[in-house]
């Protein structure tokens, strides 16, 4: 087909005010036509026109033209494409259109009372000549009728598809019988637009009717009568998309579908700083770092002591050197001493710990000399074990330095560090230097048991107490010369020492012969029978109860004694 220079192609209106605007729109004058013998392809395409055109009427047929008269208005006025209506407004406004007269052509057209003559009282020469065959109106399949400009999606159900298919067949024509002319259909009033839902668009809202939207999209529950939602279509508000709705809702807009937050998992617990599990990974990987270097240090001290160097070694210097006048045995006084020291030590490792990690005390303590002092109980608590272990030390020194036993823990000599590195490889050897110990101990014990009593203790003390109230506070000299933030840096470390020393001590304790230790410690005979382990086990209950009350309820009433309890 010829392209016509005069026609404009135009889109689908993007809006209904478009649809207004392109429907009142006079239509354009048409160009005067050169020749009265239009193009063979503008007669192909009138019936193709004319069959475009007749979407955009009433369901009311117009009356058939004949093919003289539909030949020489497509040659003479060009048409304007139009698509389907995209609204309910624009397929009115196409169907209250009036009907735009044809130019009358330069050849003769046939009289209308002609026209409307009857196939028999035609001439033969107009019945032989080819008619173009008469055009029947547009009906899309699954739009009704009553419904002409109502553009429909795809069905979203197959309760829709059945509705769409049973309007299909109802509206369907009935076949014409050949020969005769189809009855002119009555003429039916335009029913009211009813507003309808426009599907598988999203660009431009339209209300969805009444009918239809039984129930609230957005609620899940029966709308009686128009929802919010609806109305807000109606006004022109475009309904926002799935996405949009979550972003408002995210952003906190509040006009769109709200989304229900995610559950938050609980905080895991901590323990300084550390959750119970990571804690327990540092413990499992300590432990198989521990056994590795273990299985390293036994191969090494044995394979070493296997040597000739190694042996030569040992005669040299065999893990203790000569202390003649150093008083022998274990005195009562040093068997409860040791016992006391134990008690202590554990309550107040355990106390300290629990200082260092509680986020909020059960309760307060204020003594009765200074009201303005508050510290909480547990610190309390921790300072009264203090001042008892204190205590129990002074008494330990005197004693030790009153019976001479001073000589059996603190070094007379400087062969004391060869013997100790000789004693270190015997342990490590897993060959045990147990000889001798009723007399005086190994070079090894002896630097272990003097750093305990006369380096780590007095820091200890020490530090402990510029951490108290027992400081003062108010001294510049000494608060510059013992910073508080030193005394915290060595505190804590002290703490660790004793809790390696005891742990240590109680390995070796059954691992190089416990019964005749444990006799050795709380009985002091040097026996080996089980009246030590039952003591052992005695003091070992003792000590777990009293770990276990030291807690607020227990402790509250004993500090209540000595000053004010609170929260």
């Amino acid at each position: 087909m010829t392209p016509n220079p005069h026609h404009r192609r135009r889109g689908l209106p993007r809006t209904e005010a478009e649809a207004q605007a392109r429907a009142a729109q006079p239509a354009p004058a048409p160009p005067a036509s050169n020749s009265a013998a239009p193009d063979p392809a503008d007669s192909n395409s009138a019936p193709a026109a004319e069959a475009e055109a007749a979407v955009s009427q009433s369901s009311e047929p117009k009356p058939s033209t004949t093919a003289a008269s539909q030949h020489s208005a497509a040659g003479a006025a060009p048409r304007r494409r139009q698509g389907l209506p995209r609204t309910e407004a624009e397929a009115a406004a196409r169907a209250a259109e009036p009907e735009t007269a044809a130019p009358t052509p330069v050849a003769a057209a046939p009289a209308p009372a002609e026209a409307a003559q009857p196939a028999s009282a035609r001439p033969a020469s107009a019945q032989q000549s080819p008619a173009t065959p008469e055009p029947q109106p547009f009906t899309a399949v699954g739009l009704p009728p009553h419904r002409p400009g109502r553009r429909r999606g795809l069905p979203r159900s197959e309760a829709e598809a059945e509705a769409r298919k049973a309007e299909a067949q109802r509206s369907a024509p009935e076949p014409e019988t050949p020969g005769a002319e189809a009855p002119a259909p009555a003429s039916t009033p335009a029913p009211t637009p009813t507003p309808a839902r426009r599907r598988g668009l999203g660009a431009t809202p339209v209300p969805a009717p009444a009918a239809e939207q039984s129930q609230d999209l957005l609620t899940g529950k029966p709308a009686g009568k128009v929802s919010e939602a609806a109305g807000a279509l109606a006004s022109g508000t475009p309904t926002p998309t799935p996405a949009e709705a979550k972003a408002s809702a995210g952003a906190g807009g509040g006009g769109g579908v709200s989304v229900a937050p995610k559950p938050q998992r609980a905080p895991a617990r901590t323990l300084a700083g550390r959750t119970l599990r990571q804690w327990g990974v540092l413990a499992a990987a300590g432990a198989g770092g521990v056994v590795v270097l273990a299985v390293i240090l036994v191969l090494s001290a044995r394979w070493f002591l296997g040597t000739s160097a190694g042996t030569s070694f040992l005669e040299s210097y065999p893990g203790q050197y000569s202390q003649p006048d150093a008083p022998r045995g274990y005195p009562w006084w040093l068997n409860w001493a040791h016992f006391f020291n134990a008690f202590l030590m554990i309550l107040i490792i355990k106390t300290g710990i629990q200082i260092r990690t509680e986020a909020r005390p059960q309760a307060y303590w204020t003594p009765k000399w200074n009201k303005k002092r508050k510290i909480s109980l547990t610190i309390w608590l921790h300072q009264c074990l203090d001042l008892l272990w204190v205590l129990n030390g002074v008494i330990f020194v005197i004693l030790l330095f009153a019976t001479g036993y001073w000589e059996r823990v603190v070094p007379t000599s400087w062969d004391v560090f060869p013997n100790a590195l000789s004693a270190g490889l015997q342990y490590a050897s897993l060959d045990w230097p147990t000889h001798g110990e009723w007399a005086h101990y190994n070079s090894l014990q002896e630097l272990a048991y003097f750093t305990t009593i006369f380096i780590a203790a007095p820091l200890a003390i020490l530090t402990g107490v510029r951490m108290s109230g027992l400081w003062p506070a108010n001294n510049q000299a000494l608060n510059k010369a013992f910073p508080v933030e030193a005394a915290r840096a060595v505190h804590f470390p002290v703490m660790i020492y004793f809790t390696a020393f005891i742990l240590v001590h109680v390995i070796l304790v059954f691992a190089t012969g416990a019964l005749r230790n444990l006799n050795l410690i709380y009985t002091g005979q040097d026996a080996t029978n089980w009246a030590g382990f039952w003591l052992f086990a005695l003091s070992l209950a003792v000590i777990i109860a009293a770990a276990l009350a030291t807690r607020a309820l227990v402790v509250a009433p004993i500090a209540s004694l000595f000053g004010r309890v609170g929260r």
